[in-house]
């Protein structure tokens, strides 16, 4: 008697071979028989307690998305939302140097700061949401092991939060470390890394800073500080090394280099894998190119480096719901203050109201507000603001842009963008790309999707909530690169389900799954390829203390499987929760 029978699949397996026809059997748990088909064979023998029939379906692994920051959010979302609504079985959280343990007692408001001055969650919700119960980062792994989620959680210890926790206000301030502080840091990664933690993580990243302004904890560590804690790392057990690593300053593109070059030898010391934020800039187009050779050359000397990519182009949305151009207009901010935000809607809509707001001047930011000066950006961006569309286009063309939209009407380029947050009751959201969008070419992900040293990152699943939300990667892969891109040149759908299943699994020595073979973890989705719809990005006020955030859904998976059990059937929550803690490799 088995517990689940998918019947009638296209089976994808994870592994990029070619897809083939079979049915799947799973038992407590884990895939126990995989039945290739033939033309005219029959079904799998054997009852079971649940069939899904898969015909005219893909069958893939579950995927695994390996930068996230659910590390607050475990504390009261079950579902850990966006991921899991887009094929995601497995979440790794505690990415670029940020985390909420180890923790003093009375330092919690300040990691909370922390944070939300880098990853954009709101410091509200962190607050009324975190449980805490812990001090230690074994504590904390404990507290997240007694939870149920839909999906599995594996979590990284951070650079920001060990360094407060060990120097206290000087590791808060980026004072340099003294031998004496790296050796207790080290302590503390390894003693992380021994309870479990899949990783360390660090920041490098001069715009990644605390509410109040200050760069991350260990964004200029020097070098005795990096390798002493990848050093304790590797000491603790199999883990990866994760940064957000320097770009480019001004005239300074050389940065990116040398971070390099101390990560290959940091690589080659310890023999862990070294994982880092790489993105095109507009400032050096090609640097991208340079960093992927240098990465490739490491693998084939020994050191083993692995640049995580971005599945489409890297920026914000903005929308009458979050940032935009006219919330420093009187007329919007006494409108907001006074209506609901269904009434808002309406008001926003009257022309009268328009015609005040377009005519207004702006009023000065707050410089104490994070963020608060993103009106000035979008007004001065109009010529690479795109309109996205149902389903989204990430993938537009220059006629997409407010600005060639509002030529081709004869309106004021303000007027026009007004008129397209208008749409869906004004909660239509605008895209704005910073990177990986260099004129419009699409290219530079392609070849770095291609690459064999790229692995797919930089979701930041539950980060990022006003102004980004690109969970939706797993979706937007399968449909964009393997289905439909409209300029030729698309990826095999069984190296798109790979990239992001056996890859990102295997790459933080989660070996039990991220391929669809026996003996295996059954984590599985079911989907229909063909209707498989990215939904466009809507605001959603569901984070504790009202707190707002960007969620994007999708359409066409039949069902997400953790497990052996159904987490999701046709895109919705079944209430199961399988999903666990994850403790990496002692």
């Amino acid at each position: 008697m088995f517990d689940l029978k998918i019947t009638g699949g296209t089976v994808v397996d994870g592994t990029g071979g070619d897809r083939f026809d079979a049915d799947v059997a799973v038992k407590d748990g884990k895939i126990v028989e995989l039945r290739r088909r033939g033309p005219g064979d029959p079904p799998l023998d054997g009852e079971a307690a649940e069939i899904i029939d898969a015909t005219g379906k893909i069958v893939a692994p579950g995927f695994v998305d390996i930068h996230t920051h659910y590390d607050g959010q475990v504390s009261w979302d079950s579902t850990l939302e966006p991921s899991s609504s887009h094929g995601v079985t497995t979440v790794v959280t505690g990415n670029c140097g940020v985390g909420f343990a180890p923790v003093r007692p009375g330092q919690e408001e300040w990691l909370i700061g922390l944070m939300e001055g880098v990853e954009d969650i709101p410091g509200a919700a962190l607050t009324e949401g975190i449980s805490w119960g812990w001090e230690s980062y074994p504590e904390y792994l404990d507290v997240v092991g007694k939870q149920e989620f839909a999906i599995d959680v594996g979590s990284q210890i951070a650079h920001g939060s060990v360094r407060a926790y060990a120097m206290g206000e000087r590791g808060a301030r980026n004072e340099p470390a003294t031998p004496e502080d790296i050796a207790a840091m080290a302590r503390l990664v390894q003693e992380g890394i021994e309870a479990g933690a899949m990783g360390f993580s660090t920041s490098r990243t001069l715009g990644h800073r605390a509410i109040d302004g200050e760069p991350v904890p260990g964004t200029f560590a020097a070098e005795d500080e990096l390798f002493g804690l990848g050093r304790a790392m590797a000491a603790g057990g199999r883990a990866v090394f994760e940064l957000a690593p320097q770009g480019v300053a001004g005239e300074d593109i050389i940065a990116p280099k040398k971070e390099l070059e101390w990560m290959k030898r940091l690589a080659a010391e310890i023999d862990r894998p070294i994982s880092f934020g790489m993105i095109q800039v507009d400032a050096a187009p090609d640097l991208w190119r340079e960093q992927l050779d240098i990465s490739a050359e490491a693998h084939a000397a020994g050191s083993q480096l692995y640049p995580q990519i971005a599945a489409r182009p890297f920026g914000m949305l903005f929308g009458f719901p979050g940032h935009h151009a006219f919330t420093h207009r009187p007329t919007f901010r006494r409108l907001k203050a006074e209506c609901s935000r269904e009434e808002l809607a309406q008001r926003l809509a009257d022309p009268a109201v328009k015609a005040a707001i377009l005519s207004e001047d702006d009023l000065p930011p707050d410089p104490n507000m994070l963020f608060d000066n993103m009106f000035a950006l979008v007004q001065y961006s109009l010529g690479r603001i795109y309109a996205l569309g149902d389903p989204p286009d990430y993938e537009p063309t220059v006629e997409r842009t407010v600005e060639k939209i509002a030529s081709d009407r004869g309106e004021d380029p303000l007027s026009t963008l007004y008129d397209l947050m208008l749409e869906d009751n004004a909660t239509a959201m605008l895209m704005l790309p910073f990177y990986n969008y260099f004129y419009g070419n699409h290219d530079a992900i392609r070849e770095m999707l291609l690459h064999p040293a790229g692995v797919v990152g930089l979701s930041d699943g539950g980060a990022h909530c006003g102004m980004i939300c690109d969970a939706s990667y797993p979706t937007f892969l399968l449909t964009h690169w393997a289905r439909d891109r409209h300029r030729g040149q698309k990826l095999p759908l069984e190296y798109v389900v790979r990239k992001q299943s056996h890859d990102t699994a295997h790459l933080f020595g989660l070996t039990d799954r991220g391929v669809i073979q026996t003996g295996k973890k059954a984590d599985i989705n079911v989907i229909d390829l063909e209707a498989l719809t990215l939904h466009p990005a809507k605001m959603a006020y569901d984070l504790p203390a009202g707190g707002q955030r960007l969620v994007q859904g999708a359409s066409g998976y039949s069902a997400t499987i953790v497990s052996g059990v159904v987490t999701r059937r046709d895109n919705v929550d079944t209430g199961a929760r399988p999903g666990r803690l994850v403790r990496g490799a002692r």
